[in-house]
């Protein structure tokens, strides 16, 4: 009993003796509370939504009036308009709008002479969470026109028809990205800038320390080992899970290229990250305390599970931050929508200067010290 004692009052004094490590085991569930509690169940607002008004006539006028009133009450989308539907469609598929309304030509015209006036929605199918709601919406508001008034009205009931861009994404297509981004940040969590902790913690350090390394080439190594890790990580994942979900753009030479590109910029810019929020922590416990703050406040509000238009106005400035949120949309872009480079542009910029600036940043408070 008194040697079990012995080894409970031991545990007990490390962990108080470090309270960043208190910290962090008591901040987590707060931190889970409040991302998942507002991550999920969200209503969509502020959404993009192109207007492809090819008619003009009053009939095309009623329903941009109706766009505004939405815009301005509920929210759910913000109108935005388009000269021609080619470049609207264009604007879905790469993800500058969510969704597109095309009014096509003679639609007044053929809501006076009651002849099966039509709209068309074309909408972002990878994303089954926002095309649900555009389209519900968009129905909603069709029916209010169709609905009849006192007097007697010439309009026909408008029918509204649903574009889809893609095939049915089924939602293990859709959680795959998120899921690839995810097993390689795991893979960062487990090495690059927490080995130097763990070899810290064993004395082995001191094998650097004698050597004449510098600290940039130290730091460039660790980092360089840990890439190396979530690069193979991430191909395998990416492999063995586009063929469990039934993704076969993975076969794109165009597809492909893309992929390689983000799975190594993902990588470099995950460990440059952990690397830098690890770089002056002694304490090999509280990296592993941690990955559960980091794991919910990164991979949450990335947009993996859950569209980012859905999350409050705070929760969204995190998403704007969160290396995870281009890495999602790089991914997403490439397997479920086989757009090209041009596309994951953005991505590419946003990941290479995080690596840049988070690398910067940490090999000046890198300390070459026991």
């Amino acid at each position: 009993m008194n040697r079990m004692m012995a080894i409970i009052e031991r545990e007990l004094r490390k962990f108080f003796r470090s309270p960043a490590l208190m910290m962090v085991s008591m901040i987590f569930p707060l931190v889970q509370l409040i991302i998942l509690g507002n991550a999920f169940g969200g209503k969509i607002v502020d959404a993009k939504m192109g207007i492809v008004d090819q008619d003009g006539g009053t009939e095309a006028l009623k329903i941009r009036e109706a766009f505004d009133s939405i815009r301005v009450n509920v929210r759910t989308f913000e109108p935005v308009t388009y000269d021609n539907d080619k470049q609207a469609m264009e604007d879905v598929r790469n993800g500058k709008i969510q969704g597109a309304l095309i009014i096509p030509p003679q639609f007044s015209r053929r809501v006076y002479e009651q002849n099966h006036p039509r709209i068309a929605l074309v909408v972002d199918n990878s994303d089954n969470f926002m095309s649900s709601t555009l389209e519900q919406k968009l129905t909603e508001l069709t029916e209010a026109l169709n609905q009849p008034v006192v007097e007697p009205r010439l309009l026909q009931k408008t029918a509204l028809d649903v574009v889809e861009l893609y095939p049915y994404i089924e939602y293990m297509k859709y959680l795959l990205p998120g899921s690839i981004v995810l097993a390689m940040f795991v893979s960062v969590m487990i090495g690059g800038g927490m080995l130097y902790i763990d070899d810290k913690a064993r004395g082995v350090h001191e094998g650097y320390l004698v050597t004449p390394i510098t600290k940039a080439e130290l730091v460039f190594g660790l980092n360089g080992a840990g890439a190396i890790k979530a690069v193979m990580t991430g191909i395998i994942i990416t492999v063995i899970g586009s063929l469990m979900a039934g993704v076969g753009t993975l076969f794109n030479p165009s597809i492909m290229l893309g992929l390689i590109i983000m799975i190594i910029l993902t990588s470099v810019s995950f460990n440059t990250m952990m690397f830098l929020l690890m770089v002056r922590v002694e304490d090999p416990l509280v990296p592993r305390a941690m990955f559960g703050i980091l794991n919910t406040l990164l991979f949450f509000p990335s947009g993996s599970i859950y569209p980012i238009q859905a999350f409050p106005f705070w929760l969204r400035a995190i998403a704007r931050v969160d290396p995870f949120t281009y890495a999602v949309h790089g991914f997403k872009a490439l397997l479920l929508k086989e757009t090209g480079l041009a596309a994951i542009a953005p991505d590419i910029i946003y990941l290479s200067i995080f690596a840049v600036a988070t690398l910067g940043i940490a090999i000046p408070l890198f300390k070459r010290t026991l």
